[in-house]
């Protein structure tokens, strides 16, 4: 009767030591999704700050150079100039894409969701 006492004890405290261990995974992959939830919004976030930074630039460098060309070509002429660097940049940009933007990016959330 005595070790029977002892078994149900024994089985009580794995019982018990068993829920304590799922509620604690549970908790780890609470923290877990939080804080990669966390690292992707932060990345995101900087992502757009630089975006519109760069794109505020561009935008002020390109009136910057066709000012610069007017005297040379014209208003008109500066403005067709600066739309064929444009376009010839976003033709770069849409060859160059899976180099550029997609690899690196599948990367960075590759690193994040599966570490």
């Amino acid at each position: 009767m005595l070790s029977s006492d002892k078994n149900v004890e024994s089985i009580a405290q794995l019982v018990e030591s068993v829920k304590n261990y799922v509620g604690l995974q549970g908790e780890y992959l609470k923290f877990n999704a939080v804080e990669k939830v966390v690292r992707l919004t932060t990345a995101l976030t900087l992502a757009i700050i630089f975006i519109i930074i760069g794109v505020a630039i561009l935008f002020y460098l390109s009136f910057a150079l066709i000012y610069a060309m007017e005297p040379l070509t014209g208003m008109a002429l500066a403005y067709l100039i600066m739309a064929l660097l444009f376009l010839l940049l976003l033709i770069i940009v849409f060859i160059k894409r899976k180099s550029w933007i997609e690899r690196p990016l599948v990367r960075f959330l590759s690193e994040i969701l599966l570490n």
